[in-house]
C-alpha cells in the first residue's frame, strides 16, 4: 500500500458491514487509525481497526461517542457515513414505522454523526466526509421507494454540507454505488430456486457484465479521504459498472 492515509484518523459508521468493513480494512492498510462504529461486530476482527458499539439514530449516544473520542484524539480527519438499510416495498406496502426507521438510519444517522463529528473535523488540516448515496438516488429500482427517497435526501444533504463547511476546510462528497456483492445484495436475491440465473441476469444488465465488490467502493472512498482529492467536494460519485449510463429499455 502507498500509505495515503498515514497519520490520519478515521471514523466509519456501518464499519462492520460489507462495504464499511472493506473501507475500514483499506484505511488501516493505508496507515490510518480507524474506528469501525456499528451496532454489533460482524465477521472476524480486522487488523488495525478498533470496533465501537454505535447507534446512528441515538442522539445522546452519538454525542457521547465523539466527546469520548475528543479525549483520545486531537482531531478527526475522515468521517465515512456508511450505515444504511434497504426496505424492498412500494409506498403502498411501506408502513409509517418502516418509513421512519429507514430515514432515521440512512438520513438522520448521517446528519447526527456529521453534526457531532464537526468539532473534531475542524481541527484537521484536510478533513473529509464521505456520505453514502446510491445510484438509486438518481434513477429508481422498482419496489424500493423509501430507500430511493432516503438516498435522494443524502445527495441533497451532501451538497448542502459541502457549501456550509467548505470554508472551514472540510470536504464533503457522496459515493453512489450500484449493485455491490454485500449481504444487502444477497437479501435482494432472496432464496430463489434459480438464484444463479438471477445473479447472472444482474451481471448482464451492466455494461461491464458484472456487479461490484466491496473493495471497488473502498478504493474510491480511500481516494476521497486522501489529500489527493483535496479539490474534490460537493460531488456525487456514481460507481455502478456503467449501469446508469445506459437506457435500460433499449437493451435487446
Amino acid at each position: 500500500m502507498s500509505g495515503m492515509l498515514a497519520g490520519k484518523t478515521a471514523f466509519v459508521t456501518g464499519g462492520s458491514g460489507g462495504i464499511g468493513r472493506a473501507i475500514c480494512a483499506r484505511f488501516a492498510r493505508e496507515g490510518a487509525t480507524v474506528v469501525a462504529a456499528d451496532l454489533e461486530p460482524r465477521g472476524e476482527p480486522v487488523d488495525g481497526v478498533e470496533y465501537l458499539r454505535y447507534d446512528v439514530t441515538d442522539e445522546a449516544g452519538c454525542r457521547a461517542a465523539f466527546a469520548d473520542l475528543a479525549e483520545r484524539w486531537n482531531q478527526l480527519d475522515v468521517l465515512v457515513n456508511a450505515a444504511g438499510i434497504e426496505i424492498e416495498m412500494t409506498i403502498e406496502d411501506t408502513s409509517l414505522d418502516d418509513w421512519n426507521r429507514i430515514f432515521a438510519i440512512n438520513v438522520t444517522g448521517t446528519f447526527l454523526t456529521s453534526k457531532f463529528a464537526l468539532p473534531l473535523l475542524r481541527k484537521s488540516a484536510g478533513a473529509s466526509i464521505v456520505n453514502f448515496g446510491s445510484y438509486d438516488g438518481f434513477i429508481a429500482d422498482p419496489g424500493l421507494a423509501a430507500y430511493c427517497a432516503t438516498k435522494g435526501a443524502v445527495h441533497a444533504l451532501t451538497r448542502a454540507m459541502a457549501c456550509d463547511h467548505g470554508p472551514e476546510g472540510i470536504r464533503i462528497n457522496a459515493v453512489c454505488p450500484g449493485y455491490v456483492d454485500t449481504p444487502m445484495l444477497q437479501s435482494f436475491f432472496g432464496e430463489s430456486g434459480d438464484i444463479d440465473s438471477l445473479k447472472q441476469a444482474v451481471r448482464d444488465v451492466h455494461p461491464l457484465r458484472t456487479y461490484g465488490q466491496p473493495d471497488d467502493i473502498a478504493n474510491l472512498v480511500n481516494w476521497l479521504a486522501s489529500d489527493e482529492a483535496r479539490y474534490a467536494s460537493g460531488q456525487l460519485w456514481i460507481i455502478d459498472g456503467g449501469l446508469s449510463a445506459q437506457v435500460q429499455q433499449m437493451r435487446l
